[in-house]
């Protein structure tokens, strides 16, 4: 068997609105295509992260609540890469997003940050 890279992460939101602006306006993610399905009332809008992967945001009437503590087995959090991790933070932090105090990997060297999404999921900056 041979996987040759990650192709896409989907996501499901509770306010489409709120998060379409979110990735699209504040991270800046372009917008690939948008679809409403009418049998399901469902959005699904892809999302270009640079010129190789995608984010699949997914709306849903009345999603169950996935409860999320940063231990817990599973999907931990979604990673973006950056150049420079404190322009990113700066950025995020001009328009209205809560970031935390940027770290150091003692592993890699390498400096990080997280902030959250409308729905709370955990998301980091990760220095290059």
């Amino acid at each position: 068997m041979r996987l040759n890279r990650i192709h896409h992460v989907a996501i499901i939101c509770k306010d489409y609105e709120a998060s379409k602006s979110f990735y699209a306006d504040v991270l800046g993610l372009q917008i690939i295509n948008e679809v409403y399905r009418e049998e399901r009332d469902s959005y699904k809008l892809d999302l270009a992260v640079g010129e190789t992967y995608q984010i699949e945001l997914f709306s849903f009437p009345d999603p169950p609540k996935r409860s999320s503590f940063p231990e817990a087995a599973g999907l931990r959090h979604l990673a973006f890469e950056a150049d420079n991790v404190e322009e990113v933070a700066e950025e995020l932090c001009k328009k209205g997003v809560s970031v935390e105090e940027i770290r150091i990997d003692p592993i890699t060297g390498r400096k990080f940050t997280f902030f959250q999404d409308p729905d709370g999921l955990p998301l980091e900056i990760y220095g290059k």
